[in-house]
């Protein structure tokens, strides 16, 4: 178990490191593309967001939300990522949301620093960018 401290600057740098988010943003499309094909389908989509439980729980207590609305809700995100309606979400829909995303949680952050624990298999944006940050420091160190 491992402990960061980010703000929003940490996480707009991570952005602005064009080579970093574009490799991060790569690997979580690659992991989320279940069968290979190279997009997004909309249940490849579903289960990712399902996993994170974002919409199954309040500030880790599960609530019950009826199926219909969780089904409502998953379809506007993803009629949200695939941009040019086609019926499923390429690597650049995925990258540019995903991009609106984080940088919507570096507004929300703004200078406010928040203290996260991850387990040590975290592999999330969040961490990238407090991993990425770190890095800096210690090349500034060195």
């Amino acid at each position: 178990m491992g402990v960061v401290v980010i703000d929003g600057s940490t996480v707009r740098s991570f952005v602005a490191d064009e080579e970093q988010f574009k490799k991060s943003v790569e690997e979580r499309f690659a992991a989320l593309d279940l069968n290979n094909d190279g997009v997004l389908s909309r249940s490849e989509l579903r289960k990712a967001f399902e996993s994170m439980r974002l919409l199954e729980s309040h500030f880790g207590v599960d609530v019950v939300t009826p199926q219909d609305e969780l089904t409502s809700l998953y379809d506007s995100i993803f009629e949200k990522f695939d941009t040019d309606q086609s019926g499923s979400v390429d690597l650049e829909e995925f990258r540019s949301e995903m991009k609106k995303i984080v940088l919507a949680i570096a507004d929300g952050l703004g200078s406010c620093p928040i203290t996260m624990a991850l387990d040590d298999g975290d592999d999330n944006f969040l961490k990238k960018a407090a991993d990425l940050e770190a890095s800096k420091l210690e090349k500034k160190a060195s």
